[in-house]
C-alpha cells in the first residue's frame, strides 16, 4: 500500500520531483537592453525552483516581448543560463507602388512603428490590413511584399511593396426565382452595375462586398413598395474568376404574392386635432398596391399634422394585419398622446458675420409660440433661401417635467459675396465681356448690393443697386437702380437700332401673407434711340410707376437643388407723367415645379404672357416692344421670330412664351453635380404698330404665329461655378425667322 501511494504522488507532482534552485542569473548576447532589465523580463528572482515546463514558458515569454530575434533559457547546475539575440529597431516604415489608395491612409492602418523592434507577427498583420483596404475598394488582386532592408547599428528599414492590380470588376448581375419583374429591371433597382468603359467615373461596377449587402436590402424595399409583403432575398452567390480580376452575383430571391391596402384607420387620441385634417395627410388608399415607402411617408405626415396643432414628438405606430385569403394588409396607424408643447427660447449659434436681428426677421415663429415642426422646417427653408448659410439646423430640446422646448439654430455661414462673369461671342453682342459683384448680406445686416458691368461690341452696360430688406425692423424692403446702357445695334439685322439710356429707379415691397408680396416702383429713363420705322435720332422720358404682385410658395431640396412649388408674378405700369411716351404695359407670368425620385428629378413648367396698351393712339418705339428667342425661346436667336421688315425685328405689342423642362441625373455620381435636362419651348408675338410699313409692304413680313422647339443640355455646377449648356432645334418656324442652336451661360464666385 506504501508503495502504491509513493508511486501515485511521483506521477502527480513530477515537476517538483525534477525542480532545480536558482542560485544565478546569466544573461549574454544583449547589446541594447541591460542585463537587470532582461532579468526582470524573465520574471525569475534567485531561489526560485524551476522545472523544464517553466524554462520553457520563460523563454517563450521573452520571445513575444518582440525585443528579441531568437531566446535560448536552459539550466546549468543551478545558474540559468538567458542567451538573446535583440531584434533590429526599425529605422523608418514606407509605402510604395500604392496609386489608388493614399500614403496617409495606408499608414493609419500599418501598426509597425519607426523605432520599435522589428516583429513578424506584426509585418503580417499589416500586411492583412492593407489588403483589407483595397478589397474595400475592389481591389481583390492586390499583393502586398514586405521588405527588410538591413543598416548599421542593427537597425532595418521596412517597405511594403504593393502590386495594386486592377480592380475587381462584376461582369454579370443574375436574379433567380423572380417572375413578376425582369432580371433588366432589377438591376436598375440597385447600386451595383455590370462593368462598362463608360462607367469609369464610377465605383458602381467595382465589386464591394458591403453593396452587394445593400443591394439585397434594395431589392427588399423594391419589392415591398410594389407590393410583396413576403418578398425575400434567400441567397446571394458569387463566384470569382480564378485570377479574382472579375466577379459574377447571382441574387436567389422569393418574391411572394402582391398584396393591396385593405381598410386604413387612424387611432387618433386628441380631441382638438380634427381626424378629417390627419386623413388629408393619409399618403395610403385603400385597394392601392401595398407600399412600405407610402407608409413612411404617412408616419411622417402624420406627425407634422399633429405637430401643427403643437403635440411635438409624437410616436405613430402602423399595426399591420395580413390577410391572406384575400391579399390585404389592414393598417390602423396609432397615434400616441401627448402634452401640447411651446417654444420656451429661441438660440441662435454659429453665426459671426450676420446679426442676430436679420436670421429672426426671417423665422416665422416666436418664443411663446405653440411648437409645431411644419414652422421650423418654413423657417429653415426660409433661411436656407437666403444663401446667407452653407447649412441650417433646427435643433428642439425638450425641458424635462416641462411641456416646454428650446430651439437651437445652428448656421454655418458662407461666403454671401458672388462674381460673375463670362466671354464669349454671340450675333447678338459680338464679342463680350461681362462681370458684376453682389453682396447679398452687406455688413451682416441682409442688405444687398450690386455692381455690374459688361463691355461688348454692340452693347456697353453699368449697373448699380441697393436693397434694405428689412427698413425700419420691419418686413418692408426698400432700395435704389441706377443703370446706364448703351446699345449699337445699328449693324444688326435683327434689331437695327441704337440706343442710349440712363434709368434712376426707386422701389418699396411689402409681404400681404406668407405667400405673397407686392412692391412698387418708381423710375425715369432718359433715352436717346434711332428708330427704323420712324427714321432719325429722338430723345425720349420714361417716367413709370408700376406695382407688381409676386406668389412664392416652394418646397426645396437644397443639396439636390430642386424644388415643389409655384412662383408667379403680375405686374401693371403706367408710363407717361408729362414724357415722350405714354402707354400701360401688363404682364404676368407662372412657374410650377415638381421633385421627385428622391428629389433628384424635377419638372418645371412657366407661361409668360405680357401687353402693351397705347394710350391716345401713341406710337410705341421698336426699341420698347416684347421680342423673343435666344432664352426666351430656346433654338432661336434674340429676337429671332415675330413680324419682321426685310431682316429687321419689329417686335410686338403683346406677346405669349412658355418651356416645359425636365432636369434629370445622368450616370455620373451625385457628387459631381451634373445634371441633363430636355426642353420644349414655345411663344408667339402680336402685331406691331404698322406705322410707316405701307410703303414697304413687299419688305414687310407680319404674323402672329406660333413657334416651337425643343432641345436637351446639361447642367454643371462647376467648383467655380454653375455652367448650361443647352442645344436647341426648331419645331415650327418661318422661312425669315433665325436659328441659334447653341446657348452657353457661366456663373462663378467667391
Amino acid at each position: 500500500m506504501k508503495r502504491l501511494l509513493f508511486a501515485l504522488f511521483i506521477t502527480l507532482f513530477p515537476i517538483a520531483s525534477n525542480a532545480t534552485t536558482v542560485s544565478r542569473i546569466d544573461v549574454v548576447g544583449n547589446k541594447r537592453m541591460d542585463t537587470e532589465s532582461v532579468r526582470i523580463l524573465t520574471g525569475v528572482k534567485v531561489g526560485d525552483n524551476l522545472d523544464s515546463v517553466q524554462i520553457n514558458q520563460i523563454a517563450k515569454k521573452l520571445q513575444e516581448s518582440g525585443y528579441f530575434g531568437h531566446v535560448d533559457v536552459q539550466m546549468s547546475g543551478n545558474t540559468l543560463k538567458v542567451n538573446v539575440s535583440e531584434s533590429p529597431i526599425v529605422n523608418m516604415v514606407t509605402v510604395e507602388g500604392n496609386d489608388e489608395v493614399s500614403t496617409d491612409d495606408l499608414k493609419k492602418e500599418i501598426r509597425l512603428k519607426e523605432r520599435a523592434s522589428y516583429d513578424e507577427s506584426t509585418i503580417g498583420a499589416d500586411v492583412q490590413r492593407i489588403l483589407t483596404i483595397y478589397q474595400r475598394k475592389g481591389f481583390f488582386g492586390t499583393k502586398v511584399d514586405p521588405k527588410k532592408i538591413e543598416l548599421s547599428d542593427n537597425r532595418v528599414n521596412v517597405v511594403y511593396e504593393i502590386s495594386e492590380g486592377h480592380p475587381t470588376y462584376i461582369t454579370d448581375i443574375d436574379f433567380t426565382g423572380n417572375k413578376e419583374f425582369s432580371d433588366r429591371t432589377l438591376r436598375g433597382q440597385i447600386l451595383s452595375r455590370e462593368h462598362a468603359w463608360w462607367r469609369f467615373m464610377t465605383q458602381f461596377d467595382v465589386f464591394d462586398e458591403d453593396r452587394i449587402q445593400y443591394d439585397g436590402q434594395m431589392l427588399r424595399q423594391f419589392y415591398l413598395n410594389n407590393g410583396y409583403v413576403d418578398f425575400n432575398v434567400k441567397n446571394i452567390n458569387g463566384t470569382f474568376t480564378p485570377d479574382r480580376q472579375y466577379y459574377s452575383v447571382v441574387f436567389d430571391v422569393d418574391e411572394g404574392d402582391k398584396y393591396k391596402f385593405g381598410e386604413i384607420k387612424i387611432d387618433n387620441p386628441f380631441p382638438d386635432v380634427p381626424t378629417r385634417e390627419l386623413e388629408r395627410a393619409l399618403k395610403t388608399e385603400s385597394r392601392d398596391t401595398y407600399n412600405a415607402s407610402q407608409v413612411e411617408s404617412t408616419i411622417s405626415a402624420l406627425r407634422g399634422a399633429v405637430a401643427d396643432y403643437g403635440y411635438a414628438f409624437i410616436n405613430v405606430e402602423p399595426v399591420p394585419t395580413k390577410n391572406a385569403d384575400t391579399k390585404t394588409v389592414d393598417l390602423v396607424y396609432k397615434i400616441q398622446k401627448t402634452n401640447r408643447v411651446y417654444l420656451n427660447t429661441i438660440n441662435i449659434l454659429g453665426n459671426v458675420r450676420t446679426f442676430d436681428s436679420v436670421i429672426e426677421q426671417m423665422l416665422p415663429m416666436r418664443e411663446g409660440d405653440p411648437f409645431s415642426l411644419q414652422t421650423i422646417e418654413e423657417g429653415r427653408q426660409n433661411l436656407m433661401r437666403t444663401r446667407y448659410f452653407k447649412d441650417v439646423q433646427m435643433v428642439p430640446t425638450r425641458i424635462a417635467d416641462a411641456n416646454m422646448m428650446n430651439l437651437d439654430i445652428k448656421v454655418e455661414e458662407q461666403p454671401t459675396g458672388e462674381l460673375s462673369g463670362g466671354i464669349g461671342w454671340s450675333s447678338i453682342n459680338g464679342f463680350m465681356v461681362d462681370a458684376g459683384i453682389t453682396e447679398s448680406n452687406f455688413m451682416g445686416r441682409g442688405q444687398i448690393v450690386q455692381l455690374r458691368g459688361s463691355i461688348a461690341q454692340y452693347q456697353k452696360q453699368a449697373l448699380f443697386s441697393f436693397t434694405e430688406p428689412f427698413l425700419f425692423g420691419r418686413q418692408l424692403s426698400a432700395g435704389f437702380d441706377v443703370s446706364y446702357t448703351m446699345y449699337d445695334y445699328s449693324s444688326l439685322g435683327s434689331f437695327q437700332y441704337d440706343r442710349d439710356s440712363l434709368t434712376i429707379a426707386g422701389r418699396m415691397g411689402w409681404k400681404l401673407t406668407d405667400h405673397w408680396s407686392q412692391t412698387v416702383r418708381l423710375s425715369a429713363s432718359f433715352d436717346q434711340n434711332y428708330d427704323l420705322q420712324i427714321g432719325g435720332w429722338h430723345d425720349a422720358q420714361l417716367y413709370t410707376l408700376g406695382t407688381n404682385l409676386k406668389y412664392y410658395n416652394l418646397n426645396t431640396n437644397f443639396q439636390q437643388n430642386t424644388h415643389t412649388g409655384i412662383v408667379g408674378n403680375l405686374g401693371v405700369s403706367y408710363t407717361g407723367f408729362g414724357g415722350t411716351e405714354t402707354y400701360m404695359r401688363y404682364s404676368g407670368d407662372i412657374t410650377a415645379m415638381v421633385k421627385f425620385f428622391d428629389d433628384r428629378w424635377q419638372l418645371r413648367t412657366s407661361l409668360d404672357v405680357g401687353y402693351i396698351q397705347s394710350l391716345d393712339g401713341n406710337y410705341i418705339s421698336r426699341v420698347y416692344r416684347y421680342f423673343l428667342g435666344g432664352e426666351t425661346l430656346r433654338g432661336f436667336d434674340i429676337a429671332g421670330v415675330g413680324s419682321r421688315l426685310g431682316n429687321y425685328a419689329l417686335g410686338g405689342m403683346w406677346k405669349v412664351n412658355g418651356s416645359t423642362q425636365m432636369n434629370f441625373p445622368i450616370f455620373i455620381p451625385d457628387e459631381y453635380q451634373v445634371k441633363g435636362f430636355v426642353f420644349v419651348d414655345y411663344g408667339i408675338l402680336g402685331k406691331p404698330p404698322t406705322k410707316n410699313l405701307d410703303a414697304m409692304a413687299s419688305y414687310v413680313h407680319i404674323d402672329t404665329d406660333w413657334r416651337t422647339s425643343a432641345g436637351f443640355g446639361i447642367y454643371w455646377n462647376t467648383p467655380m461655378g454653375p455652367m448650361n449648356f443647352s442645344w436647341g432645334w426648331p419645331l415650327k418656324m418661318n422661312e425669315y425667322d433665325r436659328e441659334r442652336k447653341f446657348l452657353l451661360s457661366f456663373e462663378t464666385q467667391f
